[in-house]
């Protein structure tokens, strides 16, 4: 160490006076609380909103047609939906003896990062369980002579068979008027979904297929509904239009005929055939 000279005077340390230290002191407790200002949202701020998808389930669709529709928007492998309606625990009637067909309420419904095959079922079905378990469902179902069950099937055959919705109250009249005189329904809708298809051209052979879907050689409701009708079906249900119709065929398109009358009913589909051919 060198030693400083005698003759050089010793240095004087500053020190801060009472409003010195003051000033420092309130300095450092600004400079914290503008940290702090800074620092805490940062560490505390909540991330990001979550991008949520859609899946839209039109009204009429089979159930078929909804599990393919949601494998698609969670990016599953074909089937896996489908597999999942026997794990998924649904809130089904007892009637539906598990088949979530007529339950997979027709909606749009949100999908986030956290949905699953089994979650969004749930969420069709609750939906539905929650609109057809209406005081209003279940007055008109007894009113009709028929269960609740039952008038979702029948809302899913008008769903099918009506071409407008204008048309649906008297497509369910037709229905109910034909199960009231103890005819078969000779409904082509159920036959298409008994083959899984969608046309308008019915054979002679097609009537003829064995199965519980086939209303051209069964009396009665098909076993289960025969897709997933939305409100519009399910209000023609159980608010049929008053008459006396026990047939009708789209002759063209907005063009539907009604009769009680077979004859006539010959004639129109006679008409709608030659409208067919011409293409």
């Amino acid at each position: 160490m060198v030693n400083a000279s005698p003759d050089t005077p010793p240095r004087r340390r500053l020190r801060p006076t009472r409003r010195g230290r003051l000033a420092l002191l309130i300095g450092a407790v600004l400079v914290l609380v503008v940290a702090a200002a800074v620092l805490v949202p940062l560490l505390t701020r909540e991330p990001a909103a979550e991008r949520t998808r859609s899946l839209v389930i039109p009204e009429g669709w089979r159930a078929s047609q909804v599990y393919k529709a949601v494998d698609k928007v969670l990016g599953e492998p074909a089937g896996t939906t489908e597999k999942a309606v026997a794990t998924a625990d649904l809130p089904l009637p007892a009637a539906a003896k598990g088949n979530p067909e007529g339950y997979l309420f027709p909606a749009t419904y949100p999908v986030t990062s956290r949905a699953t095959p089994e979650s969004l079922l749930r969420y069709m079905v609750d939906t539905a369980v929650e609109r057809f378990g209406a005081d209003h469902i279940t007055a008109g179902a007894q009113r009709n002579g028929v269960t609740v069950y039952e008038t979702v099937t029948i809302a899913s055959v008008v769903q099918a068979e009506a071409d407008t919705a204008s048309d649906m109250g008297k497509v369910a009249r037709v229905v109910h008027n034909r199960l009231a005189h103890d005819m078969p329904l000779q409904m082509d809708s159920t036959l298409n979904y008994a083959m899984n298809r969608s046309t308008l051209d019915t054979t002679t052979g097609d009537t003829k297929i064995d199965s519980p879907y086939n209303s051209y050689e069964r009396k009665g409701l098909p076993p289960t509904p025969i897709g997933n009708p939305g409100e519009q079906a399910m209000t023609a249900a159980i608010n049929p239009t008053t008459g006396s119709w026990l047939y009708f065929v789209t002759v063209a398109p907005g063009d539907t005929r009604f009769t009680s009358d077979y004859a006539e009913q010959k004639r129109n589909v006679a008409e709608f055939n030659r409208n067919r051919s011409d293409g």
